[in-house]
Formats: structure tokens, C-alpha cells, sequence
């Protein structure tokens, strides 16, 4: 801040000033800039640091799962380096018994798309920026494959950002009437791509809130054009994925007054859906015979990231936890030792996290993969040599896929045919897994009838 003429500080440091005759005194609302005391009441009024009113769509808390959850004692809330020889064997043996019977072996599905097709072969890109197109052509891949893309849609893309992965669906469905595109980022965000698409036809609209007060049915657009929705997401954070899955998933069903309530599972004809299974039909991938008023998420393609950071409150597979006979204490060790699948590492870390850095605006995928390289968890010393590498690694994977897994039993249980499976190579990105969910028309028709 420069200083008025004749003044030897700046407006911020002005009380400093002796011959000053203005007192400036810290902002009540944000303590960490000042303001003159004569100009308070106008101040206020115009603050950054001031109460918004709330968007129409916001309802506090309305994905956030548990309204109380009970906090782990502190005795056991122990870092793993600290666990004994028998209780780290004990946790293992727990993990193993829980994931008895669930396919650790998932599918190499990497898909690419037409809509690519040049920029993959522009050699002007850098290593950089082929790594993220393979990684959003092979989900708009699978977009295609499920029959996704088309008209009548609303993508709503969870952990927007930027807003490139949008972008590439608007590219890929070019011409395509009737659809809007919402992208969902609590943070303020640099270098977005949306004012490329304000002369098209497509609506981009920003909503700047927390995914876990997000109320689908309570948005202005999807209110009055009665659109399907599709839910998308590249590297979408730990917790940020439950809380989107909630949303989708009970934003059409949940009533207000029943916020943080679990609802009841919906009932299937058939319980023989497994996560490794991508055997759908033609109408079930397009939901031919699925009525929409009955449901109006037409799918769901979410690339999975930092499973290190869920949490237990917003968790939305603790029935199938509590299922196998495991609750929030080995939860609170598995989503912490998911992290040793992605170190152990260095050079491929590393290489993990230049990869992920968006040219031109850094990335939060890139942090995240670095913080989980530096977690004490991630030592090989904090395990007291216990355990090799490739061990450490495997239960990593473990942990992630019996954290995935109640996420797929808790989309099967409310009548969702959900997926998981690899969708770009591991050198490409080490979050490779993506999960992909669309309305099983058994379910829907049973429910229905």
C-alpha cells in the first residue's frame, strides 16, 4: 500500500503516525486488518470478512452424515509407530478378515474419447499436461461407455477447480441441446476456464460452497428444468467424495427435517452385484425403463484420491463396517494406513506430484500426494521394520479398497449397479482407481411398483 502524499505510512499503518489525527483500530470482524474509527459503520457494511446471506441451496450440515459422533479416547488415538508388534498384527488380521471375500484384483479400464484426439497428439504439451488429459480422456470414457453424455444433463463436477474436466465434457458433447454444467468449489479459484464457454450455448454456473451443505434439490436451474443429474469428479479428496456421494444420493430424498439421519436402505431383487462386476446392458447403462421420477441421478464418475483423509463422521460406509465386525477405531488406523500405498517411494511420489500440478495453477491433488509421503505413517522407521515395502504397499491397498468397498455397498443398497476399477496406469497417476454408479433398474422398478 503506498502512502497518501505528505503521510509517511500507508493507510493500514497510519495509527503509527504521530501528527495523524485519525485513529485506526482493528476490524471487528477480521482482526487482522485495521480500519479508521470514524469510517467503522461503512466498513462494516462493505467488509470481505462480513456474513454473506446463504445461496437457496444451502442447508447446514445436510451431507455430513452423523449429527454426534463420539470421539475416539485419547489412549487410542495412538500413531501407528507406536502400536506394538501384536497390535499392528492384530490390525492386519482384521483388515485381512474384512476384506475375505471382496476382489482385490480390479479391472484396467483406461478408455480414452474422440474429443481428444487431437490435443493427446499435440506435441506441444509437456509431460504435465498429456498426464492429465489421459487421466480426464479416459474418464470421459467412461462417460461414453455408460451412456452419459447427452442431452437433458446436468454435470455437476464436485472439487471443480479449475474447471477443466467440465470443459472436456461441453467439448465432447459440442452441439448438444439442454445442458448445464454446475461447478462445486468452496474455495475462490485462479485461471478458471468457464469464460471460455459463455458464448455457447451450455450454462456454467459456479457454487461456491462446501459440498457437505450442498442441497440438490434446492438449486434454482435443477428445480425448474427438471434435469438428470450426472455427478463428476478427477481427484476427488477423501472426505470431499463421501459428502458428494451423499449428496447425490439423498439430496432427491432426504426431507429437511430429517438432516444427518441415515436413511433406509432401499430393497433389491438381487444382492449378487459385486464392485468387480461391469457386465451392465445397453438400457441399464443408458437407464432406458428407469423412471425419473423415482430418481434423478442418471450416474455417477468419480476418480477416487486420499483416503487418508476420510472421516469416520462423514463416512458413508459404516454399516458395512460395522457389518464385518470392524467401527470407528480400525477405521480411524485403515484410512491412516491407506496412505502406505502410495509411499515407500520417493522417486515415484515425486514424480506423483509434478504430475499433478496443473500447467499453469498449482493443484491441490499435488499437496495432497506430498502430505501423504511425509506422514509419520509413512516411514519405514515409524514401523519399526516390521513390515517390508511391497508389505506396507499391499495393505495400503487394502485399506483403500475395503474403504471403496462400503462405499459401493452403500450405492448397491440404495439402488445403484456401482463400479470400481483402474482407469489410467499407475505411472500416469498412483490415485488410479475411479468408481462409476448408475440406477439399477431392478431396484427402481421394485420401488416403484
Amino acid at each position: 500500500m503506498t502512502p497518501a502524499p505528505g503521510r509517511r505510512f500507508c493507510g493500514e499503518h497510519g495509527q503509527h503516525e504521530e501528527e495523524n489525527d485519525r485513529k485506526r483500530i482493528p476490524c471487528p470482524l477480521d482482526p487482522n486488518h485495521t480500519v479508521y474509527e470514524d469510517q467503522l459503520q461503512k466498513h462494516l457494511k462493505k467488509c470481505n470478512s462480513r456474513e454473506k446471506p446463504k445461496p437457496v441451496y444451502y442447508v447446514q450440515d445436510i451431507n455430513a452424515g452423523l449429527k454426534d459422533v463420539t470421539k475416539i479416547p485419547e489412549e487410542q488415538q495412538v500413531p501407528i509407530s507406536s502400536l506394538s508388534k501384536e497390535e499392528l498384527q492384530d490390525l492386519i488380521r482384521k483388515l485381512k478378515t474384512a476384506s475375505n471375500g471382496i476382489s482385490s484384483i480390479l479391472k484396467d479400464q483406461t478408455l480414452s474419447h474422440q474429443a481428444f484426439k487431437e490435443v493427446l497428439n499435440d506435441p506441444k504439451n509437456g509431460e504435465c499436461a498429456f498426464k492429465h488429459l489421459k487421466q480426464q480422456a479416459s474418464i470421459l470414457g467412461h462417460m461414453e461407455q455408460l451412456h452419459l453424455l447427452g442431452p437433458g444433463r446436468c454435470f455437476v463436477e464436485f472439487g471443480a477447480g479449475r474447471g477443466k474436466l467440465s470443459h472436456w465434457v461441453d467439448t465432447a458433447l459440442q452441439d448438444t441441446e439442454n445442458v448445464h454444467f454446475l461447478l462445486v468449489e468452496r474455495a475462490t479459484t485462479r485461471f478458471k476456464v468457464d469464460g471460455k464457454h459463455r458464448k455457447r450455448d451450455s450454462i456454467f454456473e459456479r457454487l461456491q460452497v462446501d459440498i457437505q451443505h450442498l442441497c440438490l434439490n434446492k438449486i434454482p436451474i435443477l428445480v425448474k428444468e427438471k434435469l438428470s443429474v450426472v455427478g463428476i469428479g478427477k481427484h476427488l479428496c477423501g472426505v470431499a467424495t463421501d459428502l458428494a456421494l451423499r449428496c447425490l444420493i439423498e439430496s432427491f430424498t432426504t426431507q429437511d427435517d430429517g438432516i444427518n439421519e441415515e436413511p433406509s436402505a432401499k430393497r433389491l431383487k438381487s444382492d449378487n452385484t459385486q464392485a468387480g462386476s461391469n457386465n451392465f446392458t445397453d438400457k441399464e447403462r443408458s437407464g432406458e425403463n428407469v423412471s425419473e421420477s423415482y430418481n434423478t441421478v442418471a450416474g455417477i464418475v468419480i476418480a477416487l484420491c486420499c483416503h487418508h483423509k476420510c472421516d469416520w463422521k462423514h463416512y458413508v460406509g459404516r454399516e458395512f463396517f460395522k457389518k464385518v465386525g470392524l467401527g470407528q477405531v480400525e477405521f480411524n488406523f485403515f484410512q491412516r494406513m491407506s496412505s502406505w500405498a502410495t509411499c515407500g517411494m520417493q522417486e515415484t511420489i515425486s514424480e506423483a506430484c509434478s504430475s499433478d500440478v496443473e500447467c499453469g495453477a498449482q493443484s491441490s491433488d499435488a499437496d495432497e500426494h506430498d502430505q501423504a509421503y511425509n506422514r509419520p505413517e509413512c516411514n519405514s522407521d515409524s514401523i519399526q521394520g516390521l513390515l517390508t515395502v511391497e508389505e506396507r504397499k499391499q495393505i495400503g491397498h487394502l485399506c483403500k479398497l475395503l474403504i471403496d468397498h462400503g462405499r459401493i455397498e452403500y450405492l448397491q443398497q440404495r439402488g445403484y449397479k456401482a463400479v470400481l476399477q483402474y482407469y489410467t496406469d499407475s505411472t500416469v497417476s498412483l490415485e488410479n482407481v475411479l468408481l462409476t454408479a448408475v440406477p439399477n433398474p431392478c431396484s427402481v422398478l421394485q420401488s416403484t411398483a
